[in-house]
């Protein structure tokens, strides 16, 4: 029978940069983990690491909370993707 292990991390203000860099490197290496929901202005706190993970999956997506609004040019995600298109590929 498979161990199940917890596939999310609740942040709050006694949580360490550390806890939150090591679940964010265990949820990468999971092989049952695709997408990896992070609030944009955690991912800030472990920006080193998430501009690491260079792989589509599992897929990184930063979102808005509701403290924090979306910041596209912080993005590292959306960053590497407008990279890789020009104006051209548009019309």
């Amino acid at each position: 029978m498979k161990t199940l292990k917890p596939n999310f991390l609740i942040v709050d203000k006694n949580t360490t940069t550390h806890d939150i860099e090591e679940a964010f490197k265990t949820f990468v290496a999971r092989d049952d983990v695709a997408i990896i929901l992070i609030n944009q202005y955690i991912a800030e706190m472990i920006r080193h690491v998430v501009d690491q993970h260079t792989a589509s999956i599992p897929a990184v997506l930063e979102i808005p909370s509701k403290e924090f609004p979306y910041d596209p040019s912080k993005d590292s995600i959306l960053n590497r993707a407008k990279g890789m298109f020009s104006a051209d590929d548009f019309r």
